[in-house]
């Protein structure tokens, strides 16, 4: 259900408890409240990670057809709801309505994934008769649930990126504390007290509002076996080096680089930066930053692009018809506003967009950006496209290299040569060919190289990340 503008009470354990300390919701759009959110404490931190052991002694033996059942009763929960989850995350995430329902139906996936993957969790069996007097025994191997998770996830999907720390966490058999981004707890909450619903043990699952300190607590905390976190690089970093001995998987920033070869489809190209560049104001991982255009199609992409910006809407993310919405906050806006100015001093020119409207930054298209300039270096984060030209492939190859990020990259090209080239060179967790680097599926290992984070998500990776093999070897 969505916000009522009264306080939302925080999930602790199983159970819905409310807290004095609260913080204030409002709309990226246009300020207007949508609720408050307690905040819970170091000591209901405490208590989450008390409970989530406690919790892992139910889960590691349920059964896979009984993670299976629970995550499709998720799945149906979230399907059944998907219209007053995705109003929810219009609200508190300022992401447009179309995006906002697209989230929830990927959700309802990655949880039916998860439910077929909790099926498929298998071992291996090998012979230990290499060697003179190993003879007579085999090993057999499975995987193990390690424990409890720490999931703490960002702002920009706060149902799907939540839901790829708590569906492969359950489909694995470990018992989840969800730590959800101070500007979008609802979604999150809603999501912990669906699990509870759908029969996932109470002790199992917290969803905490709160603190930096009380986070920083469960990071460094024994009890938790692993930190899941999808957000900023500097926070990521930081955070493993808190927890040296834990897990850690990192889902950390990128400054995504598209190449346009001459022999690409070009409307295709243009499409795909369209969608891939600007959707949700550009706030995504993988969002489209960098184009690298051959000399000779760069005057017609940029043409392509231009045309199809004019044509997208721009403003209320409740509209249907609007395609790019708010930034989160005034100091994202402005910092990409910022950036923009940067690199148009330096030489840059500004093609379209880059005026700003409050929180609201029209989409920008940018050429001839110097590489050291930010819009280059950094990640955006924001509905900017930079186009840059090049005349042979390892040039392009080079450029997209040249960035301290490696999540995903993409190229638009009819040589098989071309593609082979990207796929070997390219320091990236993905190559795509005709689309854009902000493609995703979610069965599939997501994740980057460099300061992008390490580990991989996707539903049957992630399950890897939280299970550990084991070997019995018996004689035969």
């Amino acid at each position: 259900m969505l916000p009522d503008r009264t306080t939302e009470p925080i999930l602790l354990a199983g159970r819905i408890e409310s807290r004095a300390e609260t913080v204030t919701i409002r709309n990226p759009y246009n300020n207007a409240l949508v609720g408050a959110v307690c905040q819970a404490s170091l000591e209901d931190a405490e208590t989450a990670c008390a409970a989530a052991v406690r919790g892992f002694a139910m889960t590691r033996k349920l059964a896979a057809w009984e993670r299976a059942a629970i995550l499709t009763r998720i799945a149906d929960a979230l399907a059944a709801e998907a219209g007053d989850i995705a109003q929810t995350i219009v609200l508190e995430a300022g992401k447009p309505l179309k995006d906002a329902l697209g989230e929830v139906s990927r959700a309802v996936n990655t949880f039916r994934i998860a439910a077929e993957e909790a099926k498929r969790i298998d071992g291996e069996v090998k012979p230990a008769d290499w060697i003179a007097g190993t003879e007579g025994r085999v090993a057999l191997s499975r995987r193990f649930p390690i424990g409890p998770i720490l999931g703490i996830t960002p702002f920009n999907f706060p149902l799907n990126l939540v839901a790829h720390k708590l569906a492969p966490a359950i489909a694995s058999g470990n018992p989840v504390v969800i730590k959800p981004a101070p500007q979008t707890p609802f979604t999150a909450l809603r999501l912990g007290r669906i699990a509870v619903e759908a029969g996932w043990p109470a002790e199992a699952i917290s969803v905490l509002p709160c603190s930096n300190e009380a986070a920083a607590a469960m990071v460094t905390d024994d009890r938790m076996a692993m930190l899941s976190f999808t957000g900023s690089v500097l926070v990521g970093w930081k955070l493993k080096e808190m927890a040296p001995r834990k897990r850690v998987t990192l889902e950390l920033g990128g400054n995504a680089a598209v190449i346009v070869c001459a022999d690409a489809n070009m409307e295709l190209a243009a499409q795909r930066i369209l969608a891939g560049g600007y959707t949700y104001a550009g706030q995504s991982c993988i969002s489209v930053q960098r184009v690298y255009a051959h000399t000779s199609v760069l005057s017609d992409l940029v043409k392509r692009i231009s045309d199809g910006l004019s044509k997208l809407e721009v403003g209320d993310p409740a509209l249907e018809t609007t395609r790019v919405g708010p930034m989160i906050n005034l100091g994202a806006a402005e910092r990409a506003e910022s950036w923009i100015g940067e690199a148009v001093n330096a030489g840059a020119t500004l093609h379209a967009g880059g005026q700003r409207n409050g929180t609201t930054l029209m989409p920008a298209l940018l050429t001839g950006v110097p590489a050291d300039c930010l819009l280059c270096r950094e990640e955006a984060f924001a509905p900017i496209v930079v186009v840059n030209s090049f005349d042979d492939l390892d040039e392009a190859l080079a450029a997209t290299n040249a960035s301290l990020y490696g999540l995903q990259a993409a190229i638009f090209t009819a040589s098989w040569a071309s593609m082979a080239q990207a796929w070997n060179e390219l320091e990236v967790g993905a190559v795509l060919v005709d689309e854009s680097s902000a493609w995703r599926a979610d069965q599939l290992p997501y994740g980057g190289v460099k300061n992008s984070g390490v580990g991989k998500e996707g539903v049957r990776s992630a399950i890897e990340e939280m299970t550990e093999s084991r070997m019995l070897i018996v004689p035969v």
